[in-house]
């Protein structure tokens, strides 16, 4: 009997011992900006939960993952920048997303025909380009800016993506939807669960060209969103950027000579996209792209009665006034993550890549670190293993992030001396 009492008492512990909830901690260190640490120790016996800050304490008001990632929570005019007639605009990095400049960014506005950029993102992603197809009567009764198109008339997929983007073709992306989706209704559908996808959450696509409907909508950061997309499209990039371009139709055979709605591809030397969009609901619309020193930048304005001298002081704004910064390279170490009922008391951690933003050096010493972990902090822990992220944050935007592995492994102690260290 006292043997089976000892054994069931032993049990008891080792479970005890063994139960430990998953922890999920926030951390930081003064480098290069100010940030608070929380490592808290897993509980093994009830008792007070251990504090450790290091550094200023954060602002309470806290900026959710949505935010972060959407650029949401982020004011009129909060980051500064020229004067524009635009009702809503953004400026953003084409290759990280980060955001430069905002103006109502979030504002739901009509589009216009800047909805092309995601009608022609589905064509080039689903549709065969090469593919001849056969125009409808909805197709060829769409009014207002077309290519002309005619009932029974036979074009390429690719020609009319062309006529899409270069020449805002209205009845080019009703074709384009039939032919994809079999009919337009299908394809918007399509288009709104690509938005989603994207980001896009302030988005509501009724058709395929932006003609007028109270319930089709967007964004400035929508679009940028999109068009960022866009370009990452071979095809799409290189459509954006033609001045000219000739449509040819199959039968009957003809040759439609079009020329691009964009002005400021003759205005800007170094513009090379993206798409126009007017209409009297949505006023004058432009998602514009440039490249200057190898950096591209996208800038959307909506409603804008100066679109191009709008989009060109937004641009040379993000030129002239933002730089790379590096904070950290592949590789460094950045902390030390506190493990717990392993052979060892810590593991260092390092980025997983280089961590860098575009900013004004004025700013740099504003930036905060924060270090999210997703590990729990107990043996095991393998070397190699994630364990957490870096998450660099400016004015509640979150500008850069880095993967965090571990450079040791951690394991689990002993179970015998894991009893005689909770017996002292």
């Amino acid at each position: 009997m006292r043997r089976l009492v000892l054994s069931i008492t032993l049990c008891g512990i080792i479970i005890a011992c063994q139960t430990v909830p998953a922890i999920s901690a926030v951390a930081g260190q003064q480098q290069p900006a100010t940030a608070t640490v929380t490592q808290p120790k897993p509980k093994l016996k009830p008792k007070p939960k251990p504090k450790a800050t290091v550094g200023k304490k954060q602002n309470s008001s806290a900026v959710t993952k949505k935010q972060a990632t959407t650029g949401k929570g982020v004011p009129q005019n909060s980051l500064g920048g020229p004067s524009i007639s635009a009702d809503s605009a953004v400026l953003i990095d084409a290759v990280s997303g980060q955001i430069m400049f905002a103006k109502q960014p979030h504002k739901h506005r009509a589009p216009a025909s800047t909805t092309k950029i995601m009608t022609t993102i589905l064509a080039l992603e689903y549709g065969d380009l090469e593919k001849i197809i056969t125009v409808s009567d909805k197709a060829g009764s769409v009014g207002q800016a077309t290519l002309q198109l005619d009932p029974g008339e036979k074009i390429s997929l690719g020609s009319l993506v062309e006529g899409a983007l270069i020449k805002s073709g209205n009845d080019a992306c009703v074709a384009i939807a039939e032919n994809i989706a079999g009919d337009e209704a299908t394809f918007v559908d399509l288009m709104n669960r690509k938005a989603r996808a994207l980001g896009a959450f302030d988005t509501n696509f009724e058709n395929t060209n932006g003609l007028p409907n109270a319930k089709h909508y967007s964004s400035a950061y929508d679009l940028a969103l999109m068009a960022r997309y866009g370009m990452t499209l071979p095809r799409f990039a290189d459509t954006i950027r033609k001045k000219e371009a000739a449509i040819k139709s199959i039968d009957p055979k003809s040759t439609l000579a079009i020329r691009n709605t964009n002005k400021l591809l003759w205005m800007y030397e170094f513009a090379d996209g993206v798409k126009t969009g007017t209409t009297n609901a949505a006023g004058k619309c432009l998602v514009s792209s440039a490249t200057k020193n190898g950096r591209q930048l996208i800038a959307v304005v909506l409603d804008a009665p100066g679109r191009f001298e709008d989009s060109i002081r937004l641009l040379e704004y993000g030129f002239n006034n933002f730089q790379a910064i590096k904070l950290a390279e592949a590789g460094d170490e950045a902390a030390k993550f506190q493990v717990y009922e392993a052979d060892i008391s810590e593991i260092p951690v390092v980025y997983g890549n280089a961590i860098e933003y575009l900013g004004k050096k004025a700013e740099s010493g504003s930036v905060e670190r924060k270090l999210v972990w997703s590990k729990p902090q107990i043996a095991p822990i393998e070397a190699g293993e994630q364990l957490g992220e870096a998450q660099y944050w400016l004015k509640g935007q979150m500008i850069a992030q880095a993967p965090l592995y571990a450079t040791k492994t951690a394991k689990s102690k002993n179970i015998f001396k894991r009893l005689i260290s909770g017996a002292k």
